[in-house]
């Protein structure tokens, strides 16, 4: 491999690790949002999948099972918008590393 120094691995790890980091900071600084029932239901998540906001109209709540489900389907909405955006970038930076695609994730 031209221009590759045994030598500098530890280096070489360290910026890979650094990328890394930068890359999840990037991942839980982005916002998606999941919703259902039409909105009546919104979830706000970051791209580490925390929930950071939950809004709920005033008329959802008139049937409590149905606002259960409404929830859960709007929390699994925004999990798997995180999933995709980090899926996105973790894409790129393989990428940029000059790996295969879909080995990162």
């Amino acid at each position: 491999m031209p221009g590759f120094d045994p030598n500098n691995l530890g280096g070489l790890m360290s910026g890979l690790q650094a990328q890394m980091q930068q890359m999840q900071a990037r991942a839980a600084a982005t916002e998606v949002e999941g919703q259902a029932g039409n909105g009546l239901v919104k979830v706000v998540a970051n791209g580490a999948q925390e929930v950071l906001r939950i809004s709920i109209a005033p008329q959802a709540m008139e049937d409590r099972e149905l606002l259960e489900d409404l929830v859960a389907a709007a929390v699994n909405d925004a999990m798997r918008n995180a999933k995709e955006v980090v899926a996105g970038q973790l894409g790129a930076f393989a990428g940029a590393m000059g790996l295969p695609p879909g080995l990162l994730g």
